[in-house]
């Protein structure tokens, strides 16, 4: 009996069981009648939509996170945005360990796979590190977020909306309070002011490089011929996916009247926030309405590839884009295996690579499809809508408030896969099976 138990409740299961929990949790507390500014009960598909967005740190949202949720509410949503930014296992083991209590090896075997670290000696120590430099740099980004916002809202609101802004953009979850001056305007108020956009901008990089990026950067300072393999690829890629599309952008949107109306300073600031934002954090500093139909599908490759492994963000992740073009240039080059920084790629990490990029294609088609049947949305609607769930972003072109029951289904089950991953989705109830004890003979097939 205790074996089967054990078998049941493997690491891989208690993470997204645990993150099931969570979620119905806090869906749970936002039906209170304390939780609404009306003080009424909040129907539950809504709320369940609302914390699933706040766990999967996604950001899409039915009701303006200001005006419909009162202080308790609104603690409610950054709470579950933090669990879900850095993990519950993170937390939970934290909190062993201060407690001097001793740590087993089934609780390191679950840290190891909430975070994905690639073993799991030193997962405690590794622990410790992700609780301190999440600490750092929201507590730095709210410091610096304070400075404009005590003096707008006043010191004690001020400070809360810069706590709460500093740990959603370092979550990458999108979600912001500014409905108080109109309802679903995320940042638009500040597209021109630097010190917000920046500081936003700069939190969602850091959050969605990886905390085993951060570990390896302090732990080499510049010595970046030490760096691991993994921290060359996000890094290159980082900087790729936020100067190429900054470049595409602002050609794309040269002759936009409205974007240029406050000069080419603000212009550009804001094609810059509009371009790391995709990956995945989900403010925007301009209405999407303004934005050409180039501007758009770029978004949505964005938000497909999302941020970095064990990281706040969602998506493929860049190190599944940057093994694309490696295997492309590998055939090119004629060469049997995939290379990169003089590293050869395992058939197996190439593998799950094909597997995940097969189901993100699969989930974004199927699902589109059937949120344009269920809701008279347009076709860019709804592959907007589709993406922004899938990686976890929260960007929307307005659709969210107005679609049914089923697609807000839709939507939760993207946004829930989106964060947990759909290899562990997979791996978790599909049971363990051993190695194959040989192998089947080699058939070519044609390809291309």
């Amino acid at each position: 009996m205790k074996r089967k138990i054990t078998r049941v409740l493997s690491p891989l299961r208690v993470v997204v069981l645990g993150y099931f929990l969570i979620i119905l949790t806090g869906a749970l507390l936002l039906c209170l009648p304390i939780s609404s500014r009306a003080g009424t009960w909040t129907p539950f598909h809504d709320t369940l939509f609302t914390a699933t967005s706040a766990t999967c740190v996604t950001g899409l949202i039915v009701y303006d996170t200001y005006t419909h949720w009162t202080l308790f509410g609104q603690i409610v949503i950054i709470s579950m945005i933090q669990v879900g930014g850095i993990g519950f296992m993170t937390l939970a083991i934290s909190a062993l360990s201060f407690t001097k209590r001793k740590i087993g090896l089934r609780g390191r075997f679950t840290m190891q796979e909430d975070v994905g670290a690639s073993q799991i000696g030193g997962i405690v120590r590794i622990t410790r590190f992700i609780l301190l430099g999440t600490a750092l740099f929201e507590g730095l980004g709210a410091l610096l977020l304070a400075f404009r916002f005590c003096p707008q809202f006043g010191f004690w609101k001020g400070l809360y909306f810069s706590i709460f802004h500093s740990i959603s953009a370092f979550c990458n979850a999108g979600f912001d309070l500014m409905g108080g001056t109109e309802p679903f305007s995320s940042l638009t108020a500040y597209s021109g002011d630097p010190l917000v956009s920046l500081v936003i901008s700069s939190l969602i990089v850091i959050g969605g490089l990886g905390f085993f990026v951060w570990y390896d950067i302090l732990k080499n300072k510049f010595r970046v011929r030490r760096y691991k393999l993994h921290t060359k690829v996000v890094l290159i890629t980082t900087f790729g996916l936020i100067a190429i599309p900054f470049l595409l952008m602002v050609f794309f949107e040269r002759n936009s009247a409205e974007l240029h109306a406050n000069g080419t300073g603000e212009y550009l600031l804001s094609m810059l926030f509009q371009t790391i934002t995709p990956r995945t954090a989900g403010f925007n500093s301009v209405d999407y309405g303004l934005l050409s139909n180039a501007t758009i599908v770029l978004s949505i490759f964005l938000m497909l590839v999302g941020g970095s492994p064990s990281s706040t963000a969602g998506g493929m992740k860049t190190t599944t884009l940057a093994m694309w073009f490696a295997g492309m240039i590998s055939v090119l080059r004629r060469r049997k295996t995939v290379e990169s920084f003089h590293r050869r790629m395992g058939e197996d990490a190439m593998l799950q690579i094909i597997s995940v990029s097969a189901m993100y294609i699969l989930l974004f088609f199927v699902s589109g499809m059937l949120i344009c049947a269920f809701d008279p949305v347009s076709i860019k609607e709804s592959f907007f809508e589709v993406a922004s769930a899938l990686g976890t972003v929260g960007l929307t072109l307005g659709i969210t408030p107005t679609l049914s029951v089923p697609s807000l289904l839709v939507l939760i089950a993207l946004m829930f896969f989106g964060r947990v991953g759909g290899i562990t989705l997979l791996l978790a109830f599909h049971g363990q099976q051993g190695a194959t004890p040989s192998k089947y003979p080699v058939e070519k097939i044609n390809i291309g």
